[in-house]
């Protein structure tokens, strides 16, 4: 049987997108095509993301979107990850275009649901989400009825499982210079304001042999930068036998032969060990970059959150970083307009950050998810106030940033191109250990020339608020 033209869409986080890269993988290994454009699929994919609203309404316009095109030519729309996971029912029965629905742990069944042909249960592979519909007998992945019209085929597992290992085939998608590593999936945390639990299930950690030998074919395939990813990497481990620790990994990942940089996201402030301090200011693979989630610094409201710490944890934290790790970079996203989020409450959240100054902040209007303890609190913040306050931190966040940036102005920094700048093809794009990829700010590269994936030294000649200048002659 000939294979068919795949078209994949990958919406929200880096974890998200490894699960696609896995899925590209799967496909490609089944002897399908995966092809750029949606007007020339066979099958369309969505990976959907579900974490807040603005992400479930990125989400079920791509699926309508994507369901205009089985108009022309598509033939099947299959339909995963976290809103898949959440809302199954409710989808399939409003967007009865989707041919098969998978769940956040479900998607290695991908070959079998783009397989040609019609509608078909898979026996034993998944069961409905709880508390979204019944769940089919003995877990079967079953079909429904509704509007008169056969429902999608829904494989979603009552509790995630899966978590992929290096032996897994997988397609990486964009730089081919950075890759992210998913070292762990789901989260134990009881966090008031977070649904990822119920989205991604209990943390399971893969073992450090595993990651250890991803990351060594990355390095052989001409990767520089890996970002390690989990909902919470310093928890990483707990759940193993032996309970190795994030510490060790990164000992036993910091030599791998051409890996430059090392990268986490995200990193639990309770949980930041002085061992981890020291692997990271020792280890020149260890990039000086701390993502730490704070969330927020008043006490009353990292209680209401359920965070599990307090403020002096965060200023000591904040403290031991910057003495151990010289040149640290901080990023860190904040909540505003939580539930219970006073005015005095705002005013040390914003205090914290004029006094501490951090490298680089995001700060998001609290969202309220239904089935998490914060959907249920009083005192709710109107949503007018909780976006002004996100304005608010976020300008005084751009006052810091431009001036922690200007201090750069004369230094040389080493810096990772990227490629020809999206403002100019006069210029080159990069980063230097201080970015991100995706999330940061840039640099801009004048005067020289280097292919994607060089490693090049540069002088920072300006500041903005978020990105740099520099010229490659020294």
């Amino acid at each position: 049987m000939p294979g068919q033209n795949i078209y994949f869409v990958s919406l929200g986080c880096p974890k998200n997108q490894v699960d696609t890269e896995v899925m590209l993988g799967q496909v490609q290994a089944a002897g399908h095509a995966l092809c750029q454009a949606p007007e020339e699929a066979d099958v369309i994919v969505v990976n959907t993301c579900a974490f807040i609203d603005q992400a479930k309404a990125e989400s079920i316009n791509t699926i309508l979107e994507m369901a205009e095109h089985k108009k022309d030519r598509a033939q099947k729309l299959v339909v995963t990850g976290c809103l898949a996971q959440r809302y199954a029912e409710e989808i399939a029965h409003e967007i009865p275009e989707i041919d098969h629905i998978l769940g956040s742990s479900d998607f290695p069944s991908i070959a079998r649901a783009i397989a040609p042909g019609p509608r078909a249960s898979a026996p034993g592979v998944g069961a409905s989400a709880p508390g979204v519909g019944a769940r089919a007998p003995g877990g079967a992945a079953r079909r429904g009825k509704g509007r008169g019209k056969a429902l999608p085929v829904i494989q979603v597992s009552d509790t995630p499982a899966y978590i992929y290992d290096h032996e897994a085939p997988r397609v990486r998608i964009g730089a081919r210079h950075s890759a992210y590593v998913k070292i762990a999936e789901g989260c134990d945390r009881p966090c008031s304001f977070c649904i990822i639990p119920k989205l991604r299930g209990p943390q399971r950690s893969r073992s450090i042999d595993d990651i250890a030998a991803e990351v060594a074919r990355l390095g052989a395939e001409g990767v520089k930068e890996v970002t390690l990813i989990a909902q919470d990497l310093t928890r990483y481990g707990w759940d193993l036998d032996g309970r190795p620790t994030l510490a060790a990994l990164l000992r036993r990942l910091a030599g791998t032969p051409g890996i430059h940089w090392i990268r986490l996201h995200y990193t639990f402030p309770s949980a930041f060990t002085d061992e981890l301090i020291d692997v990271i200011a020792s280890e020149p693979t260890i990039a000086s970059y701390v993502d730490v989630p704070l969330q927020h610094i008043d006490d009353g409201m990292l209680k209401l959150m359920r965070r599990g710490h307090s403020a002096r944890v965060t200023y000591e934290l904040v403290e031991r970083l910057r003495a151990r790790i010289p040149g640290v970079v901080l990023r860190s996203p904040f909540i505003a307009g939580h539930p219970g989020e006073t005015d005095e409450a705002f005013a040390a959240l914003k205090h914290f950050l004029a006094e501490v100054e951090l490298d680089r902040v995001g700060v998001f209007p609290y969202s309220i998810e239904p089935g998490t303890v914060a959907a249920m609190l009083p005192n709710r913040v109107p949503p007018e106030v909780a976006d002004a306050r996100v304005a608010e931190l976020l300008a005084l966040q751009a006052e810091i940033s431009q001036r922690k940036l200007a201090r750069l102005v004369g230094q040389e920094l080493e810096v990772l191109v990227e490629g020809v700048s999206e403002e100019t093809d006069l210029l080159l794009e990069g980063r230097y250990y201080g970015q991100a990829p995706g999330i940061d700010g840039v640099v801009y590269l004048a005067d020289g020339t280097a292919p994607p994936g060089a490693i090049v030294r540069a002088r920072v000649t300006q500041a903005a608020e978020h990105d740099l200048a520099a010229t490659l002659e020294l």
